[in-house]
């Protein structure tokens, strides 16, 4: 979907990683992936990434990061 949008993001791959997958579970609470942050908001996984596209508020948040 974030690609389809032409929007940049940043894939940090903490499969193989046991200190970058720590750190993801420490900062977000949770230990499942995708786990989502727009700026320095956590946003939660896929389905609520989806929930805030459906709800229409996914733009307005990108579009006010990046302001």
């Amino acid at each position: 979907m974030l690609q389809s949008k032409g929007w940049d993001y940043q894939d940090i791959p903490v499969d193989a990683d046991q200190g970058l997958r720590s750190e993801m579970m420490q900062k977000s609470g949770q230990h499942t992936v995708p786990q989502i942050w727009i700026g320095d908001q956590h946003i939660g996984g896929c389905d609520e990434l989806f929930r805030l596209e459906v709800g229409n508020q996914l733009n307005a948040m990108v579009m006010g990061e990046n302001q």
